[in-house]
């Protein structure tokens, strides 16, 4: 799956739905870094996706990173609230309140 779509992405196709499938393959593979270049740019071009803001979290936080992780998920957080995204509103609910409890 990832190669068609980093053969549509070199063919100059790039939108937030080819660039959440590139994080998302990454990320199921472990290639954590290219994950968060590729939800990092979905987030750019729709600041809105909440869903990849959560997992850009989750990628984040595999590489250890784990400021960034915070800082994806609460802006995932206003994007869900803003939208109505009860489902990922939640779950990066939880993920920050797990961050605030390992913190202490």
């Amino acid at each position: 799956m990832i190669e068609s779509l980093e053969k549509m992405l070199a063919k100059g196709v790039d939108n937030s739905l080819l660039r959440f499938g590139l994080g998302k393959g990454y990320l199921d593979l472990g290639e954590n870094a290219k994950a968060v270049e590729h939800f990092q740019r979905c987030v750019e071009i729709d600041p809105k996706y909440s869903a990849a803001w959560k997992l850009l979290g989750k990628a984040h936080l595999a590489l250890a990173d784990v400021a960034a992780a915070r800082q994806a998920w609460e802006k995932g957080l206003e994007a869900a609230r803003n939208h109505g995204d009860k489902q990922a509103e939640k779950e990066m609910t939880v993920f920050l309140k797990k961050l605030d409890r390992q913190a202490h």
